[in-house]
């Protein structure tokens, strides 16, 4: 710890006060330890009864608080200070009060004016145009899980799969004792490359070697990173509405000119794309975010003719394309295309857990070079600890075990959902089932905005977490309902789910 004495008293007195201003400034912050007596004692040079009565002092000022066995600890609330030192901190230090290569007369003993933690925006000076375009993106709508909540069906997180935790504690285990301990390769080690390889060839009929392989931090490091290699500021990218927030926003902050395409019930209208200008389109043909639509044959066949004709690439987020509950997996837009005009993104997220943070890109030859360029100045790639525990996980047949365990439960799961708002809810609730994924849309045909705000409201009062899927369009109006995620609740639970859900509509619209 760097702490400046200032020369004037006895050294306990002098190191109290530049604690004290290291507490007032925000150096030190409510709650964290102090360094142990004897390790302040030798990194300052001074004796170990200086540092013990310098603590005291502050503990008889409530800036600390001494806990035993524990330590000392900077106190919660900055109260009390300047009741003087005991006779207990000046006999402590009667033999301890040599001079400090520490010392420096230019100090003040006076308390400092303290230092505010955090300036305003006001006062932050001129930013950079990233800067700029990063304040005045929309507040984010997609909100994080609320433990108060009994269920929470806002979209968002996955299965939980206690074997699934068990089988990647054991690989993680495996990776410690033999992972290369050096930088890792930016564009990922070769063994995962491989395994992703496999897996998608098999699973997805995305026909690559590894070396077209780019591991990523998840979807969206992937879209930010193909934002850089591909666009320009000011270039023009297609994306679907309504549409995931948190890629819009990757691309708004690089600059990119956003251009929405509606979205129906076969996905993208490909007819409503710009004939020309446009550099990228983002599309989810898979399962699309959010209105869960699986894009035709016919329409992933004439998107793909677009790209061909105007020259602009498509990124195909496959975020969730893994679960479908009816029959054969519908093949990634990737597998199909004659061009090479598709750049594959596939995330780790949904099928084991987002805190991995693991994904990867399948680009075409061209790009591979780049992608990995930047994924190199971004972060110099991802740990290789997890990167060897995954690798591993796939080779073994643990990771194609969950995947079918997964899919059986969410098959499960879903089916609970949609028999309880046939129940609870009628036809006050429309719901687009796509067969596919980790959620569903409930449209509310006879609500008005207003009465969705009210059920939303009213159900988090009494513990439901709903989301409405009109924050999410870009086009208005918005047509209104929810999106209603299955995956973290069990039957059970989305059985009682369901049944709050009926009487909040009842609440909100009687009748």
């Amino acid at each position: 710890m760097y702490l400046e004495l200032d020369g004037e008293g006895a050294l306990y007195a002098q190191l109290a006060r530049a604690l004290r201003r290291a507490i007032r400034r925000g150096q030190l912050r409510p709650g964290v330890a102090l360094p142990p007596t004897r390790e302040l004692a030798a990194q300052l040079g001074l004796a170990r009864n200086t540092v013990v009565a310098a603590y005291e002092l502050l503990c008889d000022e409530r800036l600390a608080v001494a806990r035993v066995g524990a330590g000392t600890f900077v106190a919660g609330e900055r109260a009390g200070a300047g009741r003087g030192a005991t006779a207990r901190a000046a006999s402590a230090v009667s033999a301890g009060t040599q001079g400090s290569p520490y010392a420096s007369a230019s100090a003040s003993a006076s308390a400092p004016v303290p230092v505010p933690l955090h300036e305003s925006r006001a006062a932050l000076p001129p930013a950079s145009r990233y800067a700029t375009r990063l304040r005045d993106l929309p507040p984010l709508v997609l909100a994080r899980r609320d433990p108060a909540l009994r269920y929470d069906m806002r979209y968002g997180e996955p299965l939980v799969d206690p074997v699934l935790v068990t089988a990647w504690r054991r690989e993680l285990s495996r990776a410690a004792t033999r992972v290369d301990w050096r930088y890792p390769p930016a564009a990922g080690t070769h063994e995962l490359r491989e395994a992703i390889a496999e897996y998608v060839a098999r699973r997805r009929g995305v026909v690559c070697s590894a070396g077209d392989v780019v591991v990523v931090g998840g979807t969206q490091q992937a879209v930010a990173l193909l934002a850089r290699v591909l666009l320009d500021e000011g270039a023009t990218v297609a994306v679907e509405d309504p549409g995931y927030e948190l890629a819009l926003h990757a691309l708004q902050a690089h600059g990119a000119r956003l251009v929405p395409v509606p979205v129906d019930g076969e996905g993208l209208q490909v007819s409503r794309l710009p004939r020309r200008g446009v550099r990228l389109a983002l599309v989810s043909p898979s399962h699309q975010f959010p209105s869960g639509a699986v894009m035709s044959l016919p329409r992933r066949a004439a998107l793909l003719e677009w790209a061909a004709q105007c020259g602009a690439w498509i990124v195909e987020d496959d975020y969730d394309g893994e679960f479908r509950y009816d029959g054969a997996l519908m093949p990634a837009l990737r597998s199909l295309d004659p061009h090479g005009r598709v750049i594959y993104v596939g995330t780790f997220s949904k099928v084991l857990f987002p805190g991995l943070r693991l994904g990867y890109v399948v680009c075409p030859p061209g790009w591979r070079d780049d992608l990995a360029a930047a994924k190199q100045l971004d972060d110099l790639g991802c740990g290789s600890v997890e990167q060897a525990a995954l690798a591993g996980l796939m080779g073994s047949g643990a990771f194609d075990r969950h995947l079918r365990h997964a899919s059986a439960e969410l098959r499960r799961r879903r089916h609970a959902l949609l028999d309880g708002l046939r129940t609870h809810c009628g036809d006050r609730i429309l719901v687009h089932d796509s067969r596919a994924g980790m959620h569903m849309v409930g449209w509310l045909p006879r609500a008005s905005a207003a009465q969705v705000d009210a059920l939303v409201a009213r159900a988090a009062e009494r513990g439901l977490g709903l989301h409405p899927i009109a924050p999410h369009y870009r086009l208005k109006p918005a047509p209104d309902g929810l999106l209603l995620g299955y995956a973290a609740l069990s039957v059970k639970q989305l059985r009682a789910a369901s049944a709050l859900l009926g009487e909040c509509l009842d609440e909100v619209m009687p009748g």
